[in-house]
C-alpha cells in the first residue's frame, strides 16, 4: 500500500511540474491594476503591436489616482498602432461599462461620464483608422464644462455631480477588434482597473 501511495504521489508531482513548465510566462496578465500606492498612475500594455494606456488625469493635466473633493478629473484611454500597416478599429471596446465608476463602499455603481457614442448623424462607417505610429486618445471628463468636453465618438449630454470623499475604482474589460490587411484580430483577455481616492 505504501508503494502504491508513493507512486501515485510521484505521478501527481510530475503532472504538476509538467503543467507549470508549459505555462507561458511572457503572456500578458489578465488583470492590470493600479492603486493610489502604485509607482505609476498609468496602466500601460502592448499586445499584438497595439500599445494601450489607461489613466485618470487631474485638473493640472497630470495622471493621478488621488483627487480633492469637488475636483474634476478626466478619463483617458489611448491605443497606438506600433505595427507597420494601417489598422481599422471598430468600437466594441466602448461597452456600457467603459469608464464606469464604482464606490468601494458596498460596491455602488456611481455611473459613467459619457451618455452615448457616435452621436452625430453620419453614414460613414463607425470605425477608427490608424496608420503606423498613430495614436488615438479617447478622453471624457467627469464634469462637463465648456472647456472640458469628451473626445468624439464619446458624447456627453449632461454633467455628473462631483464625487464625494471616498475610495472608487473604474475599469475597462477590453474587447478590442481591429483589422490589419483584411485580417480581423481580437484582443479580449485584458482588464485594466484603476483604484483611486477622493480626499
Amino acid at each position: 500500500m505504501k508503494i502504491f501511495t508513493a507512486k501515485t504521489s510521484l505521478i501527481i508531482l510530475m503532472l504538476c511540474l509538467m503543467g507549470t513548465g508549459c505555462k507561458k510566462s511572457n503572456g500578458p496578465p489578465t488583470l492590470l491594476e493600479i492603486t493610489p500606492e502604485s509607482a505609476s498612475a498609468i496602466i500601460q500594455n502592448e499586445t499584438k503591436q497595439i500599445e494601450f494606456k489607461f489613466c485618470l488625469i487631474n485638473k493640472d493635466g497630470q495622471s493621478a489616482t488621488v483627487f480633492n473633493e469637488g475636483e474634476d478629473f478626466t478619463f483617458s484611454f489611448s491605443f497606438k498602432n506600433n505595427g507597420t500597416d494601417t489598422i481599422i478599429v471598430t468600437t466594441e471596446f466602448i461597452n456600457t461599462d467603459f469608464f464606469r465608476v464604482f464606490s468601494l463602499e458596498n460596491n455602488i455603481d456611481v455611473g459613467k461620464p459619457w451618455t452615448g457614442i457616435w452621436c452625430q448623424f453620419s453614414l460613414s462607417p463607425h470605425t477608427i483608422t490608424l496608420p503606423p505610429s498613430y495614436l488615438e486618445k479617447l478622453t471624457c471628463p467627469w464634469i462637463l464644462t465648456e472647456n472640458n468636453t469628451p473626445v468624439y465618438p464619446l458624447c456627453m449630454g449632461e454633467s455628473k455631480e462631483p464625487l464625494m470623499k471616498g475610495e472608487y475604482n473604474t475599469f475597462i474589460d477590453l474587447d478590442f477588434h481591429f483589422s490589419r490587411n483584411g485580417k480581423l484580430t481580437i484582443i479580449n483577455q485584458l482588464k485594466f482597473k484603476i483604484n483611486f481616492k477622493v480626499i
